[in-house]
């Protein structure tokens, strides 16, 4: 399994600073590497206190569910219970969130972090995200699961 960089994750959140304040938003940017942990951690001048915290929660939700966040709203919607105890299992580290501006980093086909944003709105958050990661190369295509492959007990 690869991880982000370092540097990569300093171009991402530069880029995405860059992108918020072309919005007039000061959004904290966090972007964990493919297990959930933090790999960088940025809130500028002006952004809210709580939102470092938010925006880590969403690249970490991004991360080990390796789904971007607004993916899992229509599963979190379903089986709110499961969704709730989710954050309480023992190796979570951060709660989950389904919502916008979370973000699954992939590179060739293979998930390496997760990328928060938090201190716009929602839509604001998401279009940041979505900006950033297309203008670095990075993929955006997730299919949904329970989709490729054979479904479970099917003889090849």
């Amino acid at each position: 399994m690869s991880n982000i960089t370092l540097a990569a994750a300093e171009e991402i959140i530069d880029a995405a600073h860059e992108r918020a304040q072309e919005l007039g938003k000061a959004v904290s940017v966090a972007v964990v590497d493919a297990g959930g942990f933090p790999v960088a951690i940025r809130r500028p001048d002006g952004a809210r206190p709580l939102t470092p915290d938010i925006a880590r929660a969403k690249a970490y939700t991004a991360a080990v569910m390796q789904r971007p966040g607004r993916m899992l709203k229509k599963w979190q919607e379903s089986q709110p219970v499961f969704f709730a105890q989710l954050s309480q299992l023992p190796g979570a580290a951060m709660p989950i969130l389904a919502t916008e501006g979370s973000m699954t980093i992939k590179k060739d086909g293979e998930i390496i972090g997760g990328l928060g944003i938090a201190g716009g709105t929602a839509d604001e958050d998401q279009a940041i995200a979505d900006d950033v990661l297309k203008s670095l190369g990075y993929e955006l295509e997730f299919d949904a699961w329970g989709v490729s492959g054979e479904p479970a007990g099917k003889e090849a």
